[in-house]
């Protein structure tokens, strides 16, 4: 898709990134540029070494979110970047990628099919840098400052401490936007950044509800609640089965915590377990088992 620009003199050039004491002079884009996609935007950041628990969190609200008509903004990164991305394009919302590098660059190379999704979905791919400019250190914080100038509001997923999802959240305070946080595990390393910014005053995230209200908003597609069982578990066969799903939709476990949890050996267990495997129920990482 060809690159374009538009300049601050433009008068489609978005209002709210205009408003920053910084803002580009002129962004290079590829996608179909429609200023509709401006009106309502969501900042979406987060970790690179997410969380199964970040995935799920982030999928869920952003699909509610993006559905009910919010323009997803991003950074593009692996992570909770990316993920923020593709579960606007899986709710067929919109979304923005905003690159630490040139317009013309892939960065990170890997998500060369993100990339094209993005802008064929009728969302944008955004740099302020032309051509194969390369990223450095130094350019991530001016890409964070676009996302969080482009967006009403910024949700942070999960941070650790000095998260560059901290930097965008600090951009986003000092433009005087609205700040939101997803309560994390306090045993979780990428926790300690999301519960610095709640004791700042960040809004608390339960649900898609939370930032919906924000934008004056009604979900258009419900959804269960952070943690529920998948829509259909009322079919499974078998009450065994059923005590497992429900178990691990409390908690994820490994096959001893959930023998000891269900006082029953873990060979009487592994038949069930593999049979909701084979039939997306459930899924294992790292020795845990999970509700799918």
């Amino acid at each position: 898709m060809d690159v374009n620009t538009i300049t601050k003199e433009d008068p489609r050039y978005p209002k709210l990134l205009a408003q920053i004491g910084d803002a580009p002079k002129q962004l290079q884009y590829r996608g179909n540029w429609d200023p509709r996609l401006f009106e309502k935007c969501l900042a979406v950041v987060g970790t690179r070494k997410m969380t199964r628990y970040g995935k799920q969190v982030c999928e869920q609200i952003v699909s509610e979110v993006a559905s009910a008509g919010v323009t997803i903004v991003s950074g593009f990164m692996y992570g909770i970047d990316a993920t923020a991305h593709q579960a606007a394009l899986n709710a067929r919302g919109k979304t923005i990628a905003v690159m630490p590098c040139g317009i013309d660059l892939i960065h990170p190379e890997h998500q060369h099919e993100l990339h094209g999704d993005i802008t064929e979905a009728g969302g944008l791919i955004l740099s302020e840098y032309e051509g194969t400019y390369p990223s450095s250190t130094w350019m991530f914080p001016r890409r964070n400052r676009i996302v969080a100038g482009l967006s009403q509001a910024t949700l942070v997923v999960e941070a650790g401490e000095g998260s560059g999802a901290l930097i965008t959240a600090n951009f986003a305070k000092k433009y005087g936007r609205k700040i939101f946080a997803v309560p994390n595990p306090i045993t979780s390393a990428v926790s300690h950044g999301v519960t610095q910014l709640l004791r700042e005053g960040a809004g608390l995230v339960s649900s898609a509800q939370d930032i919906l209200h924000y934008y004056g908003l009604r979900p258009r597609i419900p959804k269960p609640g952070l943690g529920s069982p998948k829509p259909g578990l009322g079919d499974i066969e078998g009450k065994l089965e059923k005590k497992i799903v429900e178990h691990l939709a409390q908690d994820p476990m490994a096959m001893d915590d959930l023998s000891r949890a269900l006082a029953m050996p873990a060979s009487q267990l592994g038949a069930a377990v593999s049979l909701l495997q084979l039939e997306g129920y459930i899924t294992e990482e790292e020795g845990k088992f999970y509700v799918s």
